[in-house]
């Protein structure tokens, strides 16, 4: 197994246990439904975890089914959270430092007014790496409109896009190769597209 399979399965794997964690009577649809994972797949998890001593499948009236973690299952718990946090760290390390790398970039060409393309974390820290230097943020673009929706600055729907006023945009769409789909179609020049 490589290492993004490995993360993958890391990551249902620590996402069931914290669901069981908080609900005991939960039924492997709903997890299925929850983590937005095939029910055979659950099932799988289910019965591999159980297997290994993590959680414990005991029956309850009317033939409902009750899990709980063992001993060894909460200390599983514990480290793949501790390995989860510690990669979001230094992912978000990462991007932090393309972020500075794509600024100094940015200022070097004369820059002044970034439209942000894609509402999320990553535009979150690209708006507070922003903080500072000598950019302004003329909005963001996502699916949907929100006045002030962005600490402060208009959310504008793809379909204002056409109507605003930038020098670049800056993708942080986690898909990025939609979003540099989407900038295209909608014939916006690409040399002006920063992507991260």
């Amino acid at each position: 197994m490589n290492n993004i399979e490995n993360s993958r399965d890391d990551e249902i794997t620590l996402r069931i246990l914290d669901e069981i964690n908080r609900e005991a009577a939960i039924t492997q649809r709903t997890l299925s439904s929850k983590l937005n994972i095939a029910l055979g797949l659950v099932n799988a998890y289910m019965k591999r975890l159980a297997k290994k001593g993590y959680i414990k499948i005991t029956k309850g009236p009317m033939k409902r089914v009750k899990y709980a973690l063992t001993p060894s299952g909460f200390k599983l718990r514990v480290g793949l959270t501790y390995n989860y946090m510690n990669q979001s760290i230094t992912y978000f390390g990462s991007v932090r430092k393309k972020i500075d790398e794509t600024y100094r970039q940015m200022l070097e060409k004369g820059v002044e007014d970034i439209l942000i393309w894609g509402d999320g974390e990553v535009a979150e820290l690209a708006y507070i790496s922003m903080r500072g230097l000598p950019l302004r943020l003329v909005g963001v673009v996502d699916s949907r409109m929100e006045e002030k929706g962005f600490f402060g600055h208009d959310v504008y729907s793809f379909e204002d896009f056409k109507d605003l006023k930038y020098d670049v945009i800056l993708v942080t769409s986690l898909k990025t190769e939609e979003a540099m789909e989407q900038i295209k179609g909608f014939g916006a020049d690409m040399a002006k597209v920063y992507t991260l």
